[in-house]
């Protein structure tokens, strides 16, 4: 009649298959019994298992009233009153908000965050925690030591966990901003009507907090306000993803095509668009006569090499799954996920893994031929004038490429590799006025598909403006 507690289950999957065997095949069983299990989502995880279960998870709350509610109906009285000095509060405070910030910035992807870091409670609990002893260390004469206080929440008890050097600057610049005497002032706000509250009991804290509104403005976390509609949009693609991935698999539906019948068109549609295989013997004397160890032309031959493979990826897939769909063969489980993903226009995950994200299928078909016709046409007819820098497998190869062409050109003056720069200048001309490469006394190459996020060009005065007015989404 007791309970039996199984953490990380997902380090031992062929167990849970055991203990599902054990619970069903038991002759006698106490009603008081019960079986808890801790797991990560994992794709192997024992489906009967897991729909034999309740399941409950445990996620951070959405929006800054949420998090400091949840935060706050965790701490004690004895916590807030554990130092008599004038700081703690407002300093458990700005640590709660900024615990709630750190996570609510994750909401908005790589806006919020360039890598989605796991900020948990043991970083707010392990942050109070310092906090309360560097206060009682301290005391009231010598006051706080905020370059400690900055370093230690920017670097270490969050900082800890960051990695990208602009996240970590964006982390010590919330411990700038809002760690200081400034923040004792009547005037400082975390952001407009988001203040420290003032009080002597948790009470107190809980009722100002729920006057805070449901829904936060981005600005709230620092970002540009219509970083809201990128989340919103995100959110409504995962919506409508999951329901289109829950939908019914039936072979036919009611007076139209069977599913079946409707992947095989495709399949045809897209066999016959696809391009042919690149014949190695060509692309190696086409590269010797262009000039096979100049750098652009190693980067051209590892790009082909990368179509290739894609292009060969999607022939077998499309060939194999009609003979599925015939009968011929066996549907596997990776046809099976081309065939749903097919049907649903999105791009299956055998192809996704070696290629490039795209909205649909259909898009990321249609740049399958554009990429390959920039590389073919390289190939056949010499290097172009411009270059779909977006069209690349590895841009940043491409960049490489050029710094080392340009460093060569150059060596008669000196120039080494390693202190050649990129310089970029955004022209006037649109990509059909691009007639002949770049004056030879520049050099460099032009480039066109890059885009702005969150601005916008003005090109006739040559300036960064506003992409757009501000828009909101209810």
């Amino acid at each position: 009649g007791g309970w039996l507690l199984l953490q990380n289950c997902h380090l031992g999957l062929e167990f849970l298959n055991e203990l599902l065997d054990t619970i069903t095949t038991k002759e006698s069983m106490s009603e008081d019994f019960r079986t808890w299990i801790t797991t990560e989502a994992h794709s192997e995880f024992p489906i009967n298992l897991l729909q034999s279960s309740i399941k409950f998870t445990n996620e951070p709350p959405q929006g800054v009233k949420a998090g400091l509610k949840r935060t706050y109906s965790a701490v004690t009285q004895d916590l807030l009153g554990m130092s008599k000095m004038p700081q703690w509060k407002p300093l458990l405070y700005a640590v709660a908000f900024l615990h709630t910030t750190v996570q609510e910035r994750r909401k908005f992807g790589p806006l919020g965050w360039n890598i989605p870091y796991e900020f948990n409670q043991a970083d707010f609990a392990a942050s109070v925690q310092f906090v309360q002893n560097h206060l009682s260390d301290v005391g009231n004469k010598h006051g706080v030591n905020w370059s400690c206080v900055r370093y230690m929440l920017g670097e270490v008890q969050y900082g800890g966990r960051v990695t990208d050097d602009l996240d970590k600057a964006l982390l010590n610049t919330y411990a700038r901003v809002w760690f200081g005497e400034h923040m004792f002032s009547e005037k400082f706000c975390f952001y407009k009507g988001y203040i420290i509250p003032k009080g002597n009991t948790v009470e107190d804290y809980l009722q100002y907090i729920e006057q805070l509104p449901v829904i936060d403005t981005p600005e709230v976390f620092g970002l540009h306000p219509n970083a809201d509609i990128t989340y919103q949009t995100t959110l409504a693609n995962e919506t409508f993803s999951t329901i289109v991935s829950i939908q019914p698999k039936d072979s036919s539906t009611s007076g139209g095509e069977t599913r079946e019948a409707v992947v095989q068109r495709l399949a045809d549609e897209m066999l016959e668009k696809l391009p042919p295989d690149y014949n190695p013997h060509e692309v190696k004397a086409q590269l010797q006569k262009m000039g096979a160890i100049q750098p652009i032309n190693i980067f051209l031959r590892q790009e082909i090499d990368r179509m290739q493979h894609v292009m060969s990826r999607v022939r077998a897939t499309l060939t194999d799954l009609k003979l599925a769909i015939d009968g011929t063969i066996i549907m596997s489980e990776e046809l099976q996920d081309a065939f749903d993903n097919i049907y649903d226009a999105r791009i299956p995950k055998l192809w996704f893994r070696i290629s490039w994200e795209s909205a649909t299928l259909g898009f990321w078909f249609t740049e399958l031929l554009e990429r390959n016709q920039q590389f073919s046409s390289w190939l056949q007819d010499g290097r172009p004038n411009q270059f779909w820098m977006t069209g690349f497998f590895n841009p940043q190869g491409f960049l490489t490429a050029m710094r080392q062409e340009t460093t060569r050109m150059n060596l008669a003056k000196g120039w080494e590799l390693d202190s050649v720069v990129l310089y970029g200048e955004v022209t006037k001309m649109m990509k059909e006025d691009v007639v002949g490469p770049p004056p030879a006394d520049i050099g460099g190459v032009y480039i066109h598909g890059l885009f702005l996020e969150g601005a916008g060009w003005d090109r006739r005065n040559s300036k960064l403006i506003e992409s757009a007015p501000k828009v909101g989404i209810e």
